[in-house]
């Protein structure tokens, strides 16, 4: 009795991957890239490096940050007044942005950021101190590290 033959393969489509509800986004706990999950889930496994990461509860609010040592991106609860980099263990100052305030720095021009009501501001590119403030006048300094 002849075997009947398999039709010709087709080309498979391509992979989309499909939204079934709202998404939300953190940050691998093993390679520290930014990993999009469903809402509910309670863990996420990374397909680069196969690490479970916590997911937070349902409608905790996150927010970001980049790490003044290493400058890795950081995810944490808003609210936190401090975040501790788990690649350098550097601890970064958590401000909203109602908070924040931006200067240029007097060297080297890189923008930075500082608290309101802080007097200067040093710069981690360069350790010049830019003074900030009330004063018309910007003293200016640099530190010896």
């Amino acid at each position: 009795m002849p075997v009947p033959l398999a039709p010709y393969p087709t080309t498979p489509a391509p992979y989309s991957p499909t939204t079934n509800g709202p998404q939300s986004q953190l940050v691998c706990s093993g390679c520290r890239i930014l990993l999009m999950y469903p809402i509910g889930a309670t863990s996420v496994c990374c397909a680069v490096c196969n690490a479970v990461t916590a997911a937070p509860p349902p409608g905790t609010e996150m927010a970001q940050l980049v790490c003044g040592g290493c400058h890795t991106l950081l995810m944490y609860i808003r609210g936190a007044t401090s975040v501790q980099c788990s690649c350098c263990h550097t601890v970064n100052l958590a401000l909203e942005a109602n908070q924040v305030a931006h200067v240029n720095c007097g060297n080297c021009k890189m923008l930075l950021m500082y608290q309101y009501g802080a007097r200067s501001v040093k710069c981690a590119v360069c350790s010049f101190v830019t003074s900030v403030g009330a004063s018309a006048s910007t003293i200016e300094q640099k530190l010896s590290t």
